[in-house]
């Protein structure tokens, strides 16, 4: 059996897997009372319920296992298994820790040391960490000290899984970028060869996709904080394991690959200290929310972020073709210019930070720049 069939098998069995358990795990969501009431702060209007995480992560650890022994012998090294086992693990700790908040609300500080401690057991219990690195214009690649890869590895692992679930306020949202940049990363891991990754992908994005079934808009169930931490952990790891040897350029790519949950992130925290308000604090001031002030509806919001995490993701698989070619470091820097002015344009045009404030915008006008952008405020009128 060549290894095409056995990804093929491995996605197919998620997909069914998922179709067929997540009606199982709303029932479940009931009976236990992970469920998700209206407030002020929410859209949706009746009570739904959540833990739909647990749909993709029994989907990806039963086709896991069940594909795994298909593999011929010597195809998965020691240090790919090792790999495989981490995410297995440490997915397995993030899993239970977002069902027990779905269904007892944990603290957020405890949901922070539950991260760190899967974290710890990635980095520590399977010795995976940033081990090398290179100055932005050098050549020469640089082992680095513990001190300094743990540390940044273990904080790489807790925020893009946190990062994730910023983003997770409108049906098939959050689980629509996850697997849009879980895509992104199999296309690379084919290109290059990466059996490990290309293995997680595939089980991962047939979780997703059978359980978008029942999480678009109308959605009837909710990942909670279940799904929403998982898929960030399982980003977190991915990305990490793919481009373990930090280039400026590879250091890059996973930086696009989740541009959208990642930028959501940054203006959060920017809007929060503005407006002098707790970094932690929830708002109504995400992208989704503020798509929705300028009168877009639930179904078109969610394309459009998704859209936006597409053309990332494309970016991501286009500046990893660069990396082998010479100047590369000077390609990644114009892209990341590219990207951060253009993120920072539309961030001021929707008013993710403060509708009034338009820095950027207002010092293009003086330099003699007109732009054709729609004031949000009375668009949303």
């Amino acid at each position: 059996m060549s290894i095409g069939v056995i990804y093929a098998i491995g996605f197919a069995i998620a997909l069914i897997v998922a179709l067929l358990i997540t009606p199982l795990v709303k029932k479940f969501a009931f009976f236990v009372g992970a469920i998700d009431k209206p407030n002020h702060r929410k859209v949706h209007t009746r009570i739904m319920p959540r833990m739909g995480g647990l749909a993709i992560y029994l989907a990806f650890v039963v086709s896991f296992f069940c594909v795994i022994t298909l593999f011929p012998e010597g195809t998965l090294l020691g240090k790919d298994l090792n790999l495989l086992k981490a995410v297995l693990v440490g997915g397995t700790i993030i899993i239970l820790t977002g069902a027990f908040d779905d269904r007892f609300e944990l603290s957020a500080k405890l949901k922070l040391v539950l991260q760190i401690i899967a974290a710890c057991v990635v980095v520590f219990g399977f010795n995976i960490s940033i081990e090398f690195v290179s100055l932005p214009f050098g050549e020469d690649m640089q082992q680095i000290n513990d001190w300094i890869g743990i540390p940044v590895t273990i904080l790489w692992i807790v925020g893009v899984t946190n990062a994730i679930n910023l983003i997770d306020g409108l049906d098939g949202l959050a689980s629509g970028v996850s697997g849009i940049a879980i895509a992104t990363i199999l296309i690379m891991a084919i290109i290059m060869g990466f059996t490990p990754v290309i293995l997680l992908s595939t089980l991962l994005l047939g979780g997703i996709i059978g359980f978008l079934r029942y999480n678009f808009h109308p959605a009837k169930i909710f990942m909670g904080d279940s799904g929403s931490l998982f898929l960030g952990f399982c980003l977190a790891m991915l990305s990490l394991i793919a481009f373990k040897q930090v280039t400026l350029v590879s250091f890059v790519i996973p930086l696009l690959i989740i541009g959208v949950p990642l930028s959501d992130t940054f203006f959060a925290i920017i809007r929060r200290l503005v407006n002098k308000k707790p970094i932690f604090a929830p708002d109504k001031g995400h992208l989704h929310h503020r798509l929705q002030d300028l009168g877009y509806g639930h179904r078109k919001t969610v394309l459009m972020i998704w859209g936006i995490a597409a053309i990332f993701g494309s970016m991501a698989i286009v500046q990893s073709a660069v990396i082998k070619f010479n100047g590369a470091n000077w390609i990644t820097f114009a892209v990341v210019c590219i990207v951060i002015f253009l993120t920072q344009i539309g961030a001021e045009v929707i008013g993710i930070v403060d509708k009034s404030r338009r820095p950027l915008i207002g010092l293009l006008h003086k330099l003699g720049l007109k732009l054709g952008i729609v004031n949000s405020q009375s668009r949303s009128k």
